[in-house]
């Protein structure tokens, strides 16, 4: 099943996940630039030690107080000494057990600023990386999948974070210590007996858990599949109840929901299997620990506090290894999650602009030389297409749907580059100029209008700073959006809902286009703009946006061709193709499209009004 449409038809899950840039771009998330960072990162290394050091020491004073114990029974005549020494044995295994802890909490408590700066900086880094990408990715994305790919790899950096350092890392530490101590203070045969436990334990462990990660790569997909259809569902939920297809789209959630289900109880019923096996494999090892103890104590060669030391040490060693499993598959999973964030940062950004030219002002306006465009190599949308767009001009794109005339606006925008030929902006081409740069020169109002979920106010005044009220008022006003303010019981203050749903279409486009009158460039790019207004509205907003001819370049895009009658220049597109251009007397004089399709909008205004009178 295809679960991201950017992905070529595998899923990340299933890509191999490059571990060591991973690893390498967690660590330097883990070592960031500030020096207070830096500084608790080392100290609470330091703590690490500490903590370990005393986690060793611990069954070694439990040790030498269960047999200064022993002797203290056994002897008749007990000096103050002796006892005070016991004592302190006694509070000296109370402070080493206390100071293991300690030092592990303050650890955490310096830690977790460092932690929480990496998720910072590498969520921010997912969410500037994802308006980097160019328009083709962000037509193709599924929004849910995204969504879910950025939330897992953001927990899988803290959970690499945190756990490869102060897991995998205390656990390496800690099992050196007593290796040492175990040379140094019993048989080398409790050393052997320690170590195959735990090899056999870590072999176990990896092996099953290498078969759960499978399980849980086909889990997640699901888990990701359920959050598109979702998502996607609700953001469709106009078009559902309009077709009456709510056992449709429960249908295809349950589908998802019982495959995420089945590799769910996998994963679970996996997990009982392993820990069964962990816990066959931990009881072994101590049971022949003690079993080869005791007989050491019956012969003479091993004290009391040795045996229980040693079950001390073995029990202290067993609890990490515990969650070995545990941290183990988490690990693997963090890196499967990151390896699917790592994936969605390899989509290739828009180009990097660092040499190319800061274009600051457009005196001259745009030349189109034989442009050629086709999305993805395919069929070309736009064929050898030139014309000129003078600065002071109202230039007009007409022509049937689909003949390519939002595209031209895509490409003037910058929105996309030609497969072949040159769009010149003041005798320079596109390409070597910056597209910020380009695109701060230009309003638009687009055609699919999609607002956000916040005040009526917000989406007017959005991406235009210290807006005054004056303005706001005059956009408002030109955008024949008044009467609209003033019905509404909280005006500007209004929320518009998810998208804008709570307006009507025209209701949307008007505040388009007061956005991009309040943007105030020179340039405005109408795509449609007018489309779902009624006459009287388009007439009004026409003839404001007309009366700035000269201190304006306005680009309209329509089908309508009322709308653009009074243009200066008025380019015919049909296929891709530029067929005719000229004002609209001229056009209207040719036997060609222009003159076809006004004959035909305006048999059919007449027909309108016609059926309006008799009505």
């Amino acid at each position: 099943m295809r679960i991201s449409s950017y992905d070529n038809g595998v899923t990340a899950g299933e890509k191999q996940e490059d571990y060591k840039t991973i690893f390498l771009t967690t660590f330097h998330y883990l070592w960031p630039n500030e020096l207070v960072l830096r500084t608790r990162i080392i100290t609470a290394l330091f703590c690490l030690l500490l903590a370990k050091l005393f986690t060793v020491l611990t069954p070694l004073l439990l040790m030498s107080l269960v047999d200064e114990l022993n002797l203290l029974v056994k002897v008749e005549n007990r000096d103050n000494f002796v006892i005070w020494g016991v004592l302190g044995l006694a509070l000296g295994y109370g402070a080493a057990r206390f100071s293991s802890n300690a030092f592990v909490q303050i650890r955490d408590f310096l830690f977790v600023n460092v932690a929480q700066n990496g998720l910072k900086n590498l969520s921010l880094h997912a969410f500037e990386h994802m308006h980097c990408l160019p328009l083709s990715f962000h037509l193709s994305r599924q929004t849910g999948y995204i969504s879910k790919v950025i939330d897992r790899g953001v927990r899988g950096i803290e959970f690499l974070l945190r756990f490869v350092l102060f897991s995998i890392g205390p656990l390496i530490l800690e099992l050196l210590f007593v290796c040492i101590l175990m040379i140094y203070k019993f048989d080398a045969i409790f050393l052997i007996i320690i170590l195959a436990t735990i090899f056999l334990y870590v072999i176990f462990t990896i092996s099953v858990t290498n078969w759960r990660v499978r399980i849980r790569r086909k889990m997640n997909m699901w888990d990701a599949d359920l959050s598109h259809k979702k998502i996607d569902s609700l953001l469709n939920y106009e078009t559902v109840k309009y077709f009456s297809a709510e056992n449709h789209e429960k249908e295809k959630y349950l589908k998802s929901l019982k495959s995420y289900e089945f590799f769910a109880i996998k994963t679970g019923t996996s997990l009982s299997m392993l820990n069964f096996g962990q816990a066959l494999i931990v009881t072994s090892g101590l049971l022949i620990l003690i079993v080869i103890a005791t007989n050491k104590v019956i012969d003479g060669s091993l004290s009391v506090g040795g045996v229980v030391g040693l079950n001390a040490i073995m029990l202290q060693l067993i609890l990490p290894l515990n969650f070995l499993g545990t941290v183990y598959r988490e690990i693997r999973q963090a890196l499967v999650d990151m390896g699917e964030l790592f994936i969605f940062f390899r989509e290739r950004v828009e180009e990097d602009e660092d040499e190319k030219d800061e274009l600051t002002t457009i005196k001259e306006g745009f030349v189109f030389d034989k442009v050629y465009f086709s999305y993805d190599g395919a069929r070309d949308v736009i064929s050898k297409v030139s014309f000129s767009i003078p600065v002071g001009k109202i230039t007009a794109i007409v022509g049937p749907s689909g003949s390519g005339k939002s595209t031209l606006g895509k490409l003037i925008f910058a929105f996309y580059k030609p497969s072949r030929g040159k769009i010149l902006i003041d005798g320079k081409e596109n390409n070597k100029l910056k597209t910020k740069s380009v695109r701060v020169q230009l309003a638009v109002s687009p055609q699919d209008i999609v607002l956000f979920n916040d005040t009526l106010e917000y989406n007017i005044a959005y991406g235009s700073n210290d807006v005054s009220k004056d303005m706001l008022n005059y956009v408002i006003e030109q955008s024949d959006l008044t009467d609209l303010v003033s019905s509404l019981p909280n005006g500007l203050s209004t929320e518009v809902g998810e998208r804008g749903l709570k307006l009507s279409g025209g209701e949307k486009q008007r505040v388009a286009i007061a956005r991009m009158l309040l943007k105030g460039c020179c340039i405005n790019i109408l795509d449609e703009a007018t489309s779902s207004l009624d006459p009287k509205s388009e007439k009004r907003i026409i003839e404001n946006l007309f009366e700035k001819r000269g201190s304006k370049t306005l680009i309209i895009i329509s089908h309508r061709l009322s709308s653009i009658s009074g243009a200066d220049n008025i380019l015919v597109i049909e296929n891709g193709r530029l067929i005719q251009e000229g004002i609209h007397d001229r056009l209207i004089q040719e036997s060609g499209l222009y003159k076809e399709m006004w004959e035909k909008q305006k048999r059919y205004k007449s027909m309108e009004k016609g059926a309006d009178f008799n009505g």
